[in-house]
């Protein structure tokens, strides 16, 4: 009885890594490993992201330092450093220095230092799992030297314009379809994932692209090489376009993910993007379909929303269920912006309905909000969250 069980088990496996084979064309190997060794969360996680716009955590060793120690004193278990932004990196990269004319940003409080290697090094000494993140992903400044020294990576809206507006900020995209810009970007990915002891990398929607762009000569070409001479779509919001533009980036995203797995087997691939809705229409960045096809192994959800009935609807819905069945999915929650703040009343009630929905964690946007840059006391901050994470968190996170 017994190994007739085991047999349809296997037989099971077998089918279902083969059809996974032919419907997303992914190594056998690697389907039967994400089906045969779901991930298992045995601790909260507690993460925090570190910035270097409005905020200064990253811009002195000392610093750093001391910040590091009072997240881990306040039983914080997870940093997610900034390492790619502004058309910069924040650590010294070669493939930068090739591409770029600089291997590194000119912020001062960066220069004659490794910020990643410091952040690695203490973190670990703290017991802190450290996960970079590649938060710019395809965007740039329109002044930078990366728009300025590539001019022919950047892609355009159908009526030839390029800039997207960030807020008050100018910014370009690269074209996630051309060869060299794929080549430039995953350089930067696997140097990082090769040469620092992280635990992980992580991408979020920049890792797609705004959907009014993609009418650029290059892309405009390729679309027609598949369609038989026909140009694309006027309407940027047209569903075939929309669809064809997301699955050349998730194909993109697979080669990736096999390369940083290639580098290094036991590095985290980890998502932070909107909800499904906005990423794939806004963003084009299909992270329900990444998820399906085992191409992400950790996600964290960032819902920034005030009204609570909302933030508790985008924690149900069927895509996130999904997800939450198959990989660790943590919740991303806004604990402030510069002109923002969020009272602690407001996080304490969030991460309790996270927790209620037995979610993997939480993780708060920025380190600077929690307590520097708030309406609220620092020491009071600093209290509510003491209270909110009380015990260390035990167990360890496992692939």
């Amino acid at each position: 009885m017994r190994k007739r069980i085991k047999s349809s088990l296997f037989a099971t496996i077998f089918i279902f890594s083969l059809l996974s084979f032919v419907i997303f064309a992914i190594p056998l190997k690697a389907i039967q490993a994400q089906i045969m060794i779901t991930p298992k969360q045995t601790t909260e996680l507690r993460g925090v992201w570190l910035t270097n716009i409005d905020s200064d955590v990253l811009f002195n060793s000392d610093g750093l330092q001391k910040s590091l120690k009072q997240l881990k004193d306040l039983n914080f278990n997870t940093v997610y450093p900034t390492v790619w932004n502004w058309g910069y990196t924040l650590y010294p990269s070669q493939v930068a220095d090739k591409s770029i004319g600089k291997s590194l940003d000119p912020t001062p409080g960066l220069q004659g230092r490794d910020m990643l290697k410091e952040v690695v090094t203490q973190g670990h000494k703290l017991g802190l799992k450290v996960i970079p993140w590649f938060e710019f992903g395809f965007m740039a400044p329109a002044d930078s030297l990366l728009a300025k020294n590539h001019p022919q990576w950047l892609t355009n809206r159908r009526d030839g314009s390029k800039i997207v507006k960030e807020g008050t900020h100018d910014r370009v995209w690269l074209s996630p379809f051309r060869p060299d810009v794929q080549k430039f970007i995953q350089d930067l990915i696997v140097e990082i994932v090769s040469n620092y002891d992280i635990d992980g990398i992580q991408f979020d929607d920049h890792f797609g692209l705004p959907s009014e762009l993609g009418y650029d000569p290059y892309t405009v070409t390729l679309y027609q090489q598949e369609h038989q001479g026909k140009k694309p779509p006027e309407n940027f919001k047209d569903p075939e376009w929309v669809k064809w533009r997301a699955d050349k980036i998730t194909k993109f995203m697979r080669q990736v993910f096999f390369a940083i797995k290639a580098s290094r087997k036991d590095c985290l691939v980890s998502v932070a993007p909107n909800p499904q809705r906005f990423s794939y229409q806004y963003y084009l960045a299909d992270w329900q379909k990444w998820e399906r096809m085992g191409l992400v192994e950790d996600l964290v959800l960032q819902i920034y929303r005030n009204d609570l009935t909302v933030f508790i609807q985008e924690l149900e819905y069927p895509e996130v269920i999904a997800a939450k069945k198959h990989i660790p999915v943590s919740i991303g929650i806004l604990s402030g912006l510069k002109n923002r703040s969020v009272p602690m009343q407001q996080i304490n009630t969030q991460v309790q309905k996270v927790r209620d929905r037995q979610f993997a964690g939480v993780s708060f946007f920025f380190y600077e909000t929690l307590w520097n840059m708030s309406q609220e006391k620092a020491a009071d901050r600093k209290n509510g969250f003491q209270k909110m994470f009380p015990k260390p968190s035990k167990g360890e996170f496992r692939i």
